[in-house]
């Protein structure tokens, strides 16, 4: 089963695409909050197996409302404290490395990138597991 899972904002959404079976991540990105809904239906086209899971944070209510035409269950799920969790998370993922190691580690996050990481801890929230990542995704590429 494939799982979209969503942290949803007002500018921006951090979007996850994950293979349950074989525990992996295969996209990971960060859209314009406006491209949300046209973004969530190409996915349902491209997965016929697709769930989603949204946040139920920041503007999830006006997103929610417009998931009607999912063909299975909308999940929702309780993201507190999920920036907090995605800025840890995020280190595990991408470790500091030689001079970085002993710069704070505040510095060295991208918020680019952090919204697609708090989607990847909204889904593990649901999931009660960590996913890895296909080698094949490009992190520097996940603003769109």
């Amino acid at each position: 089963m494939m799982l979209l899972a969503i942290d949803p904002g007002k500018c921006k959404c951090g979007l996850v695409v994950a293979d349950t079976a074989k525990r992996e991540v295969c996209k990971a990105l960060v859209i314009e909050s406006r491209f949300l809904i046209k973004y969530v239906r190409q996915a349902q086209n491209e997965y016929s197996d697709l769930s989603v899971i949204i946040g139920n944070g920041t503007t999830s209510d006006i997103y929610i409302k417009q998931f009607g035409f999912l063909t299975k269950e909308l999940f929702i799920v309780d993201e507190s404290n999920s920036t907090l969790l995605a800025r840890e998370r995020y280190f595990e993922i991408f470790p500091a490395r030689g001079i970085k190691r002993i710069l704070p580690k505040g510095i060295l996050i991208s918020n680019l990138n952090l919204d697609a990481i708090s989607a990847l801890v909204i889904l593990e929230k649901y999931s009660e597991f960590k996913y890895n990542f296909c080698k094949k995704i490009d992190t520097k590429t996940w603003r769109k």
